[in-house]
């Protein structure tokens, strides 16, 4: 550790996806190092599992339900959030603050400020419908333009995202990705039965469910879906043929992967991929979209498939589940990949940019960049 060490971390997060998890699985780590996370909730507020899910690992949670940046016409919402979390940051004095979002970086913070992209707009136009945002997302551009500039420090889950972000946003203070990681003992094979998996935002069409929905009827072992149906904004897609399981807690999606013989994720734009890692780590064998981030992650531990090709992702199911020995050995290598995701090494990752910014020397800044958190 450096000279100077964080004490306090005011983080934001949402609950809406995998976000979530990721920050609690990072404030366990931070709090074996002693040092406290404050949580600045955003995009709903905590139901009673998630609350209870934070108790004694964050040092306490702020639980607001202003729109994200990415949600519909959010931007008096983000203004409000902004002022909100600069009066947080002088009331909890925090050594740095880490936001898992952009356009509040862009606003004067006390301590320095480190942004870590896990997905944005741009990118997952370009993955899953092959082109530009139309222009009323403009706006986005420029508020995620201004808090990336207006950073101290930025990273994500992969260099596919980091990379992303570069190409769609211009430069900026850039650190190398820390790769998220989850506690391993969580997640445990329980002796495997006859069906596929999937988990996630399943009306998120980077998920690619409606392939899965579709290639249900053509294959013999039923297929299950665990998450959410219909996004924030109430669009739904068509499941029929899925088994829909719901949005599950922890502890019953848990043993959901562990007895799940295939996890299924053909997505079309994947920036890390949480539920990917968990099933890895229960034992599953993988079916995964032959992405660059999902490449990146899983190397050859896994079974890619072309997301955009139905007939291909019958084909390899239907080959995952006639040969018992590729099951085996593609679930004995995606283990033993998930194995180098420890929770360990993502806090370890996150602690030495957090020495680095406060080992930095302090910058002179001038006005906040333009468009990050403006009224209308």
């Amino acid at each position: 550790m450096g000279a100077q060490t964080a004490k306090s971390i005011l983080m934001t997060v949402d609950p809406i996806g995998g976000v979530w998890n990721y920050a609690l699985e990072l404030c366990r780590g931070l709090l074996q190092a002693d040092i406290a996370v404050y949580l600045a909730v955003m995009g709903r507020r905590l139901n009673a599992a998630e609350r209870a899910a934070a108790q004694g690992i964050a040092g306490d949670v702020f639980e607001s339900d202003y729109k994200l940046e990415w949600m519909q016409d959010p931007w008096r919402d983000v203004a409000a959030a902004g002022e909100w979390l600069l009066d947080l940051e002088s009331r909890v004095r925090p050594s740095l603050v880490h936001l898992n979002g952009y356009a509040h970086g862009a606003l004067c913070w006390q301590a320095p400020c480190l942004i870590v992209g896990h997905s944005c707009v741009y990118s997952w136009f370009e993955s899953v419908r092959h082109k530009a945002p139309p222009v009323e997302w403009h706006r986005y551009r420029e508020a995620v333009t201004a808090g990336l500039r207006g950073a101290n420090l930025v990273t994500a889950p992969s260099q596919f995202m980091l990379a992303q972000l570069t190409k769609h946003y211009g430069e900026f203070s850039a650190a190398e990705p820390v790769y998220n990681g989850r506690a391993h003992d969580k997640f445990l094979s329980l002796g495997k039965e006859r069906f596929v998996l999937t988990a996630g935002r399943l009306w998120d069409p980077a998920k690619n469910i409606t392939h899965l929905a579709s290639a249900a009827a053509q294959i013999a072992w039923p297929i299950y879906a665990a998450g959410a149906a219909s996004g924030p904004d109430g669009n739904e897609i068509d499941l029929d043929g899925l088994q829909l399981l719901g949005e599950l807690d922890p502890l019953t999606l848990s043993r959901w992967y562990g007895r799940a013989a295939i996890f299924a994720s053909p997505a079309r734009y994947e920036p890390f991929g949480l539920a990917v890692l968990e099933a890895a780590l229960s034992g599953c064998a993988l079916l995964l979209g032959d992405i660059p981030s999902l490449r990146e992650i899983w190397a050859d531990a896994a079974l890619f498939v072309a997301p955009e090709d139905a007939t291909e992702i019958v084909r390899s199911l239907a080959k995952l589940i006639s040969d018992s020995n590729l099951r085996a050995n593609l679930a004995r290598e995606a283990r033993a990949r998930a194995l180098e995701f420890s929770s360990e090494r993502m806090t370890q990752g996150y602690m030495a940019l957090y020495d680095r910014l406060l080992s930095a020397p302090p910058q002179i800044t001038a006005d906040p960049p333009s468009g990050a958190a403006a009224e209308p």
